[in-house]
């Protein structure tokens, strides 16, 4: 009898001892991904969870062999580097850095960590990656970078007459910076000049939107996230000084702009999402290439045109991919 229930008692020790085995198997099979981003705004918003959801659809599944650590910086460039500086003690399998400057704290922090990048503009110019089609390092992802001729075709479509282009910026944003730069020589053969307004920080923003009324024909926005997160504020100095206003992303659009060219956020989330599944299967982030989209869809709001002084003419909102009334 004592023999049994010292057999009993050993088999019942191998099976927790087993099943202990097998629980730490399973969390060393969980992976780890902490995801970073400067603001919440609709663009950004709809990457993170597209980057989620590309993950998933390759077998890495949120509350079954994945953990994601998601932390907003809130617009704040020295909370941005704290969240940086926490993930490097996280020390997780992948960290992705949705916008610029995101990107640049969490390669800044994890040097030793690979790191997706998502809805950054200039890859290369924000020093992330050697070139686009051969990153080298440890870090890739996907550019949301699009040509400027086809949306100041758009404005001068609408506004034929329109000479000065308006541009709030944060100037402190990489990428924001040098999309300026650029559009300074892109307006050119439009018979156009740029007219700038720099924003350092969201609170900003809309003094920098009435700076322009009386200066500038009509707005551009630029992928700026300072700029994109108070978006309803310079729409609503667009509508009262019938200054239009249009955008780089198509969220915009939804929510006050009269129109932009774009591409859907969410899916360059899924696309990035799939990237963080290549690396977590061991693939190297050197060898996989910078992703751009090559769509350009036309949002319109009908409502704000009115309101902002603009009529669009029924050829063009029949080629819309979305019409907002």
């Amino acid at each position: 009898m004592q023999t049994f229930k010292a057999l009993a008692l050993a088999a019942l020790a191998l099976g927790i001892a087993g099943a202990a085995t097998v629980d730490e198997s399973k969390a060393q099979d969980t992976k780890t991904v902490a995801i970073t981003y400067i603001v919440e705004h609709p663009a950004l918003d709809a990457v993170r969870k597209g980057i989620i959801e590309g993950l998933a659809e390759r077998g890495y599944k949120e509350g079954e062999n994945l953990k994601i650590v998601s932390r907003s910086a809130q617009g704040n460039m020295a909370t941005q580097a704290q969240i940086a500086s926490e993930f490097a003690g996280l020390e997780p399998d992948l960290a992705v850095g949705i916008s610029t400057p995101s990107a640049q704290a969490v390669k800044h922090a994890l040097k030793n960590t690979p790191v997706i990048f998502a809805a950054v503009t200039d890859p290369v110019g924000a020093g992330l990656v050697e070139s686009r089609e051969k990153p080298g390092g440890l870090v890739t992802g996907t550019s949301d970078q699009q040509p400027y001729e086809p949306m100041l075709e758009l404005i001068k479509e609408l506004m034929p007459d329109a000479k000065k282009l308006g541009v709030i910026y944060n100037p402190g944003e990489a990428n924001a910076a040098k999309q300026v730069e650029d559009l300074k020589t892109a307006v050119e053969p439009f018979g156009m000049t740029l007219v700038e307004a720099p924003a350092a920080q969201s609170t900003l923003v809309a003094d920098a939107a009435r700076s322009l009324v009386g200066r500038a024909d009509a707005v551009l926005l630029p992928v700026d996230n300072t700029v994109v997160s108070v978006l309803e504020g310079v729409v609503m100095v667009g509508e009262r000084a019938g200054l239009p206003v249009f955008a780089s992303d198509v969220d915009s659009v939804n929510r006050g702009a009269l129109a932009a060219l774009g591409f859907d956020y969410y899916k360059m989330g899924v696309l990035s999402g799939e990237m963080a599944a290549d690396i977590l299967d061991g693939k190297s982030p050197a060898d996989i290439p910078v992703a751009v989209s090559d769509s350009q869809d036309l949002y319109l709001n009908v409502s704000s045109a009115e309101k902002m002084g603009v009529t669009i003419p029924d050829d063009m909102l029949a080629k819309a991919k979305k019409v907002v009334r």
